[in-house]
């Protein structure tokens, strides 16, 4: 398996990807109703495209010798820069959405985001966002995933970041992120997540319960420095 940055010649191979496995299978996307197996979704694939212009996601692609899926990407990892206001930015940008479906997923993300600031908490001015982890049914099972979320972290290194920062939607996800050095931060029960009325607003099957918002800080040999400057 060959692990590489994701390039703007990649990018629409990797919205494929997404279609055929993100997109239906995401615990969210799921309960709403968002799309279908194989389908998309425009304010999603606009929303995976913009984190792809950020240069800092990675997708594995199978280049086994003689394989019939020679070629074929195997897994994803789609990160982003999070800066100081850009969560409230992106919730009044989406009461203009006219998907409602995708406005009810991203409303809980944001506004859960939004209960404590972690710029403040963490003395940081940016935040490597961990937003996609996606791995081919075919290929699950082979530690694929873990292994983009530790090669996450040496692009998070390499470009300076002291926090990163995952909402885990799901069961696997928050394992497989635990399991690479995460913690849990806070969290929400998808059960007493309703509206005024006391309906459930994302039906989430189980086994996944809760939205996790996780964090990993970063320390280097020498933080009095500037950490970009060490990355040079």
């Amino acid at each position: 398996m060959e692990y590489k940055v994701i390039d703007a010649d990649n990018y629409e191979r990797v919205i494929d990807h997404l279609r055929g496995n993100f997109f239906a299978d995401e615990p969210l996307n799921r309960a709403a109703g968002l799309c279908q197996q194989g389908g998309g979704n425009n304010e999603l694939e606009h929303h995976s495209l913009a984190t792809l212009q950020d240069q800092l996601s990675l997708m594995a692609v199978d280049e086994r010798d003689g394989s019939e899926t020679y070629g074929q990407i195997a897994g994803v990892i789609l990160n982003g820069v999070l800066l100081p206001g850009d969560t409230e930015q992106a919730l009044d940008k989406l009461q203009y959405s006219s998907d409602i479906n995708y406005k009810k997923i991203f409303e809980l993300l944001y506004r859960h985001g939004l209960k404590v600031d972690l710029f403040a908490r963490y003395n940081v001015d940016r935040i490597f966002d961990v937003r996609i982890l996606s791995v081919d049914s075919r290929y699950r099972g082979q530690g694929i995933a873990k292994e983009l979320v530790r090669r996450a972290e040496q692009v998070a290194r390499q470009f300076g970041y002291h926090l990163l920062k995952a909402d885990a939607t799901g069961i696997f996800s928050q394992k497989i992120l635990r399991s690479q050095g995460f913690e849990p931060f806070s969290e929400q029960l998808y059960a007493k997540y309703t509206n005024d009325e006391g309906q459930i607003l994302l039906p989430v099957e189980a086994p996944h319960i809760k939205l996790q918002l996780l964090i990993k800080k970063l320390k280097y040999d020498n933080d009095k420095q500037n950490p970009s400057e060490i990355a040079q």
